[in-house]
């Protein structure tokens, strides 16, 4: 058996440690941790190293868009898509960047192929982005547009009776329709 005797701290030595450590981490605090997160530089040395101008940079939240600017841009619709037996349609929406668009579709039990995706705006090369590739008879999401473009699903009906989607919408868009 292997026995290691390691040596015991003092109590005066554990003391000395925690001082040192609280120090240096009040210093941090103080000369950097201050002016960087909150604009308070009570030494200067903040100012001096640039820090308090980190304080100021707010980041940009994509998912708190003003509508209140754009007033008109925002809307809201329902629309009915029906579908003939084994066929399919795509509807789109025309969508700027980084704006968002809501959405809720279903199609009653009908299951339904279908590629939601976008295609950016004067693209002539047949370019398009899937965003969701699935079978299913429902859907619930939103999209912050990544481009200007079409937005929208391709539906493929591979039933042998018609379907009628049921498209909850609301956002910054345009409505393209069917094409």
């Amino acid at each position: 058996m292997n026995i290691q005797n390691l040596p015991i701290q003092s109590t005066r030595t554990l003391v000395k440690a925690l001082a040192a450590a609280s120090s240096l981490a009040s210093i941090i605090f103080i000369t950097v941790v201050l002016p960087a997160e909150y604009n308070i530089d009570p030494s200067g040395i903040g100012q001096a190293l640039g820090l308090t101008v980190l304080s100021s940079v707010e980041s940009p939240s994509p998912l708190k868009k003003d509508t209140s600017a754009k007033g008109q841009g925002y809307r809201t619709d329902d629309t009915t898509i029906a579908i003939a037996a084994n066929s399919g349609l795509e509807f789109k929406f025309l969508v700027q960047k980084y704006d968002e668009l809501n959405y809720e579709w279903s199609s009653g039990e009908s299951d339904l192929y279908f590629d939601f995706h976008g295609e950016p705006q004067g693209d002539t090369t047949g370019f398009f982005k899937s965003f969701t590739e699935a079978t299913s008879s429902e859907m619930k999401g939103s999209i912050i547009a990544p481009f200007t473009g079409s937005h929208g699903w391709y539906w493929r009906n591979r039933t042998d009776n018609d379907v009628v989607i049921t498209l909850k919408t609301n956002g910054l868009y345009e409505i393209i329709g069917l094409k």
